[in-house]
């Protein structure tokens, strides 16, 4: 379910032809038979349609500016001053293919120059003035603020879920990103669902991207677990936390890397898959192909990165937090610059999922110690980090109550499968 709750318009300076009458008495003609296209590029840009021709076409592979200017009166005179004028505003070397550009000159014999617009992104513009000297500008164009809301189920996948529900991938990746610490979305479970207040940027009417995502809600299990975002000053600024006033990030996040499935548990009593005797199995095996990324789950110093017997090559970090310790075993190879004592800092990558050891497939064995002891990474309680303080509670509950009640109205409806609709 998707929904808007608030419309926020944020602009720039946008000039018009609104009058019909020019200042020497004369009248403009009548331009509605004109191309739509045209006639408001000639309005968001401030030059009248009566006055000027405006000519538009793409960047093609390998065009400098110095390539098709020209065929328009531009000489190369001017267009070296204007990369001289452009000088620490945009480098016109860098202009890119498929990209649109407009030349708007005098609608007189001359046809004389008098500006070039290349729209460098969908949400900026750089103008260039042809006058007694030229100006190069770089514009933001008028950005419409949307405030959405939005809620699924799973059925598959939580990304599934986002794109069934018609959300963008850039929000479940900043969504995936904010429960990081929290959430293995790998293990999520059909019938877990998701909530989201979210900022989304319209320009000309298209989408553009997402802003501030604001309040966040993932069930998995039957628990809630809420994240909220909070911006305070005299806290260092902006962070996100749960409704009970502790961050989001955690001293450990949830995984340390992407995988296809947990292969083996952590457990004090495991047939070994090569030796074929009971032993303990003081982590968690990850199935991943041969070269996946593996990540630092925290900050912390590599105390050990080398071979290790059965463990193959092996990386160990000691982190800054509560006397934790983490292994990743059976690795391929090792991160860059990774070796003994190197600082890490959390989601930097050590490592890559390998064969090496006793192992019977590519893998990673995830193991963490706290104070010397192994715990299941899947079990422990990770403390956080950086919690509200109890003098800043009140104040923080006053803020957060409005959004976490917006949440909690939010209605949730499956999201219907892309074949169903085709189907209907």
């Amino acid at each position: 379910m998707r929904g808007l709750i608030i419309v926020v318009v944020s602009s720039i300076f946008w000039v018009s032809c609104q009058s019909s009458d020019t200042t020497d008495g004369t009248t403009l003609k009548d331009t509605s038979n004109i191309d739509s296209t045209v006639t408001n590029v000639a309005t968001q840009y401030g030059y009248c349609m009566d006055s000027f021709n405006i000519d538009s076409n793409i960047v093609q592979s390998n065009q400098t500016v110095s390539h098709f200017l020209p065929d328009y009166g531009i000489t190369f005179l001017d267009i070296h001053q204007m990369v001289e004028a452009s000088e620490g505003i945009f480098d016109f070397k860098k202009i890119k293919a498929d990209k649109k550009y407009y030349v708007i000159s005098t609608n007189d014999s001359t046809h004389r120059p008098v500006s070039f617009i290349y729209l460098s992104d969908a949400i900026e513009y750089v103008q260039v003035t042809f006058g007694d000297s030229i100006t190069v500008q770089r514009i933001q164009k008028p950005i419409d603020t949307l405030i959405n809301i939005a809620g699924g189920v799973i059925e598959s996948s939580l990304w599934n879920a986002f794109i069934d529900n018609g959300l963008s991938p850039a929000l479940v990746s900043e969504y995936a990103k904010l429960y990081a610490w929290t959430i293995d979305f790998f293990g999520v479970q059909k019938g877990d669902f998701f909530k989201v207040i979210y900022e989304e940027k319209f320009v000309e009417g298209r989408s553009v991207g997402i802003g501030e995502v604001k309040a966040l809600l993932f069930n998995h299990g039957g628990n809630d677990y809420y994240c909220l975002r909070y911006e305070n000053d005299t806290l260092g600024g902006l962070g996100y936390f749960d409704e009970k006033g502790e961050s989001m990030k955690k001293a450990l996040l949830s995984a340390p890397l992407k995988y296809r499935r947990i292969s083996s548990r952590f457990s004090h009593r495991r047939l070994h898959p090569i030796k074929r005797v009971y032993r303990p199995h003081h982590g968690v095996d990850y199935a991943a192909p041969t070269g996946t990324p593996v990540v630092a789950t925290g900050d912390g110093t590599v105390t050990f990165a080398a071979r290790a017997g059965g463990a193959g090559k092996m990386v160990k970090i000691k982190h800054n937090v509560g006397r934790i310790l983490t292994k990743y075993l059976h690795l391929s190879k090792y991160g860059k610059g990774i070796r003994k004592g190197t600082k890490v800092k959390q989601g930097q990558v050590i490592g890559y999922v390998g064969n090496t050891g006793l192992s019977t497939g590519p893998h990673l064995d995830y193991r963490v110690y706290i104070n010397g002891k192994a715990v299941d990474p899947l079990g422990i309680d990770i403390p956080t980090l950086d919690p509200i303080p109890a003098d800043h509670m009140e104040q923080y509950l006053r803020v957060i109550t409005p959004l976490k009640d917006q949440l909690d109205q939010i209605k949730l409806t499956p999201a219907q499968s892309k074949k169903d609709e085709e189907l209907s």
